[in-house]
């Protein structure tokens, strides 16, 4: 006769069975815990397995909050969630902690939550990059790379594809180019902007169809980047815009792309828009000939020069001559005028431009270093960045001296500079 198992025993021997249930504390006990700081952090962890969203959402503020390597590896966890707000909050996390302060302005914090969906603000500046010396995990770069194209929502696309171009995560290049299929404008214009920074020669070649794209900010991303990494190839579709443009945002930003990829070919163009009602226009066409350095420029260019009144055809036919070798520090200059703009707060991103790129030329790289002992705060400042950028190991010994300038300032950038620099030799 069969032996009845008491319905008790059955229940009891069930529950034994099966698997702890994940750990559900309310949000308020999750903030309660990470007061422990860094020690509560695999406690933290381990709340990522809760089946309720707020718990989740909770954990991954106090992550971020938190910093530290610990917590690196439960936010790439995180990442792997597939609530869109906890891949959003993941990547502001992963991008805070190599770059302190990046929560308060990253896409996360202006999240609105619509029941499963969500929705963020991106702001219209995105220049930030970490120091050419910080050295990201291959698995940060990993993660955030899957949700720039495969994120559960544009909104998290887009972020990851900033996430990526902040933190120079050239492994996931792959990612973004897959993130430029996804037709939304918000993240090819993210994944854009990310692969310029990446800066990487490769990838010019395999954006150039979007030089005709219908969206405006689209378009221009994309013929800057063509220009930037130098796409030769796309050289054909800039002088069809330039021809036959569909408003004055794309020729700028097309007669410039042309500008950044000298060819002798070009001559005639850039010379035809000298006399251009259109400031920038002029500076373009200015920059192009600077670049393609043909003597029987020169008189055109010094023109410019000295009658232009407006900034950027001025900067522009000062960068052109001291890329001809005009090196005077005289006050009056195009070479000193540079440095002198390095001061100005509205137009100094535009003179760094020039002397990042000018000072890949050996002579220019020399006279550069006097400057940069007997400069303003400012020009001592940028000066460092533009030798991080293109100096080499002459420049060493003087960013050395720079890092212990009496301006405490000027020493931490010299300071920061001369470790880019290092790590870039």
């Amino acid at each position: 006769m069969r032996r009845l198992i008491p319905f008790c025993l059955i229940l009891a021997i069930s529950a034994f069975a099966q698997p702890n249930p994940a750990p559900s504390p309310a949000p308020k006990d999750v903030r309660l815990v990470a007061k422990d700081g860094q020690n509560a952090i695999p406690k933290l962890a381990l709340y990522l397995n809760s089946p309720a969203l707020d718990t989740r959402i909770e954990v991954v503020k106090q992550l971020t909050d938190l910093g530290g390597k610990d917590s690196l590896d439960p936010l790439i966890t995180a990442s792997r969630d597939p609530d869109p707000e906890m891949q959003l909050r993941a990547i502001d996390g992963l991008v805070n902690f190599y770059l302190p302060g990046y929560v308060r302005q990253g896409p996360a914090a202006s999240v609105v939550r619509a029941g499963a969906a969500i929705k963020a603000k991106f702001s219209d500046s995105n220049d930030q990059v970490i120091d050419g010396f910080v050295t990201v995990r291959p698995e940060v770069i990993q993660a955030i790379g899957k949700l720039a194209s495969g994120g559960n929502g544009m909104d998290v696309r887009a972020s990851a594809c900033r996430a990526i171009g902040i933190l120079r995560g050239d492994a996931a290049l792959p990612d973004l180019l897959d993130a430029l299929r996804t037709k939304d404008n918000t993240v090819m214009f993210e994944a854009l902007t990310a692969i310029r920074k990446l800066g990487d020669r490769q990838a010019g070649p395999r954006i150039t169809y979007l030089l005709r794209d219908l969206d405006d900010r689209v378009q221009s991303a994309a013929i800057e980047d063509v220009g930037l990494l130098q796409a030769k190839d796309g050289l054909p579709a800039l002088r069809a815009i330039v021809a036959n443009p569909r408003g004055s945002k794309p020729e700028r930003s097309a007669l410039g792309a042309i500008a950044m990829m000298p060819d002798p070919a070009d001559r005639p163009l850039l010379q035809r828009y000298l006399t251009s009602k259109d400031d920038r226009l002029r500076a373009a066409a200015v920059e192009g000939l600077g670049r393609i350095d043909d003597p029987g420029d020169r008189v055109a260019i010094e023109k410019i020069w000295k009658d232009d009144d407006k900034m950027p055809p001025r900067l522009a036919s000062a960068f052109a001559l001291t890329l001809g070798g005009d090196l005077d520090l005289g006050e009056s200059a195009p070479f000193r005028y540079l440095l002198n703009t390095l001061n100005s707060a509205a137009w100094r991103d535009t003179a760094s431009a020039y002397l990042v790129e000018a000072a890949r030329r050996p002579a220019v790289l020399a006279a550069l270093h006097q400057p940069l002992q007997a400069g303003t705060r400012d020009e001592k400042i940028q000066l460092a960045r533009i030798l991080a950028a293109s100096g080499n190991a002459s420049t060493v010994p003087w960013l050395d001296n720079l890092s212990r300038d009496s301006d405490t300032l000027v020493a931490q950038e010299g300071l920061r500079a001369l470790r880019s620099l290092r790590s870039r030799l």
